[in-house]
């Protein structure tokens, strides 16, 4: 390795560190990889860590037994390629916060005669549009009480009609789709709007007043649903004093730690008042890094695509890679970005408050028993991270019919169902449906970054399988599997007794049946057997009614898997052509097929 470090070029690229299982440690960027590379180490009389060095790259350079590295353009393509390979392949030692989702903003068009207020997440090629936001928690809510509060054009299919509909009859809506209305009166609708946008205080007032008018009409389902959304509205303020006398906008990023666990908090400010916040805890397996934390933090928020609302960000502290991101956001931003560390006056008022915020969040958000379960685990079976979210896979068929696979998501104390996935698979047997559902998923990294932990229903031939498939895909990522225990070849949950057992790659463990650890695993597992039923269930009755409408076009049995043999789904079959079908069949059932399917 002190040969690769002496030798490498003094160009920009990335440098990737491998402990001596070949596992990737840490990937890092570097404007001259030479000078980057050598800055952590010394070279004589031996190989060893720079002693200057914080702990935690101390610890990660003494696992480390060889490098890689990739010589790029420019120090910007190097920021690039590195954060996508971080994504990918999640090195025990990066900071790798959770994908940041593009928050939503409001906007309204207004070069329409009759605009009406929409959701986006994008900059809308248009203009005059007018946005606001954005908002981390109920921008939904913000917009439906809008149009509960105005008579602006309710749905974008009202203006297509030519009569007055409910809307207008219940007083919702002024119904230019029928009435000539004066777009002077139009406007003070949108004004009206856009004043409950920018005084939350007043929208909620209004809120709950229409709140209390459902309720003592008895009409209490409206009446919870208001109830609902002034929450999620509430949800999205941050309490402050600070309004300042001018229409700034500043997006605010603060980071905070204590012992194992660090947050960032992001508020935004728009028109001189706050206008939401939001915070994410990240769970430090290895030990805080202040710049790391902060340059993740920013590149996640931003670098989707650009922000409708591009607004000078706020930060309480320089950090290392401060320069690169300024020049990377620029180019993101087709403007100069501005990142900047108030000092004085009310900027760093701002500041004060995202910490004061931070902190607290630090001091009062306890960690729950699924943090200390999650813990416990990692511990148990000496995984490398904390298992908070972890992916579950399961498959299901019927004699090699409807074969389906189902990857269920557990995420910080619950099932994160939206994140949940079904996969048709091709495969006939159990092996080959795992390797074909996990290579599917593997696949996917690049969009959706691995989770900390798999967990397979299954034994320690699909074990083997998942770490080989991993291996060979350089992805850092641990691995379990449960199996039911097995006496003469059957299991003793046929008797009544749920005895499981879990795999690692180093050892199977039998827990009691008592065992926490053990049921959050069956649990885990349960999930997604239900998730892989259902599916297949589904997949299964499809198939059935796609079988029974061919078999009502005189299409026999033998017929139909003779097709589905050759095709593989009905879907090929509906979409193949009538000459192919003849060529297995004959033309007049062709012809059939064809037909059934118009």
């Amino acid at each position: 390795m002190i040969d690769t470090i002496r030798n490498l070029p003094q160009t920009a690229g990335i440098y990737q560190y491998f402990d001596a299982k070949g596992q990737l440690l840490y990937i890092g960027k570097a404007k001259n990889l030479k000078n980057r590379v050598k800055s952590y180490w010394v070279l004589t009389p031996s190989l060893r860590p720079n002693s200057s060095l914080n702990p935690r790259i101390f610890k990660m350079l003494s696992e480390t037994v060889s490098m890689h590295y990739i010589v790029v353009n420019s120090e910007h393509d190097a920021l690039i390629l590195e954060n996508s390979l971080i994504k990918q392949l999640k090195p025990k030692y990066n900071i790798l916060l959770r994908d940041d989702k593009t928050y939503p903003y409001i906007y309204i068009d207004q070069t329409q005669r009759y605009p009406r207020f929409e959701i986006t997440r994008k900059v809308i090629d248009s203009k005059n549009v007018k946005y606001f936001g954005p908002y981390s928690v109920g921008a939904k809510e913000l917009l439906d009480s809008i149009y509960e509060l105005t008579k602006l054009v309710q749905k974008k299919s009202c203006l297509g009609g030519k009569k007055a509909c409910l809307y207008y009859q219940i007083k919702k809506c002024l119904a230019p789709c029928e009435f000539n209305v004066q777009e002077t009166l139009y406007q003070k609708e949108i004004d009206k709007a856009i004043g409950f946008i920018e005084n939350k205080k007043e929208l909620l007032k209004q809120l709950k007043e229409k709140m209390f008018f459902y309720a003592n009409e008895l009409r209490f389902e409206e009446a919870h649903e208001i109830k609902t959304r002034i929450q999620k509205i509430e949800k999205s303020n941050i309490s402050s004093q600070i309004d300042l006398a001018t229409n700034d906008n500043y997006d605010i990023f603060v980071v905070s730690h204590k012992e194992n666990r660090a947050v960032v908090v992001r508020i935004f400010m728009r028109n001189g008042k706050i206008i939401s916040s939001s915070h994410d805890f990240i769970y430090l397996n290895e030990g805080f890094d202040k710049d790391e934390l902060y340059y993740r933090a920013l590149l996640e928020f931003y670098a989707k695509e650009i922000p409708p609302i591009i607004a000078p960000i706020l930060v309480a502290e320089s950090f290392e890679s401060e320069e690169l991101l300024k020049e990377y956001l620029s180019v993101l931003f087709q403007r100069k970005a501005e990142i900047n560390v108030p000092k004085i006056g009310d900027k760093k008022r701002l500041i004060e408050l995202a910490l004061l915020n931070a902190n607290e969040l630090l001091s009062k958000t306890k960690v729950d028993d699924s943090y200390e379960l999650s813990l416990s685990l990692g511990e148990l079976y000496q995984l490398q991270r904390v298992p908070l979210r972890i992916e579950v896979f399961d498959n299901s068929h019927m004699s090699g019919q409807a074969t389906v696979g189902a990857m269920a998501v557990y995420d910080d104390g619950t099932f994160d169902k939206k994140s949940y996935r079904n996969y048709h698979l091709d495969s006939r047997d159990e092996y080959s449906q795992m390797r074909e559902m996990l290579t599917k998923r593997i696949e996917s990294f690049e969009k959706n970054t691995p989770p900390d932990l798999w967990v397979l229903d299954g034994g320690t031939t699909l074990l083997s399988l998942a770490i080989d498939l991993l291996a060979s895909n350089g992805v850092f990522l641990d691995v379990i599997a449960i199996s039911k225990e097995k006496i003469d070849a059957k299991s003793h949950r046929a008797k009544g007794e749920a005895k499981d057992i879990v795999h690692t790659k180093e050892k199977s463990f039998n827990l009691k049946t008592t065992d926490k650890r053990l049921q959050f695993v069956q649990r885990l597992r349960d999930e997604a057997h239900r998730l892989a039923i259902t599916f297949h269930k589904k997949t299964k009755l499809k198939l059935d009614q796609e079988s029974q409408l061919l078999s009502l076009n005189g299409i026999s049995k033998a017929k139909i898997q003779k097709l589905l043999n050759y095709f593989g789904t009905f879907e090929m079959i509906k979409h193949a052509s009538e000459a192919d079908i003849a060529s297995l069949l004959n033309q007049k059932d062709a012809k059939s097929i064809k037909d059934s399917y118009k």
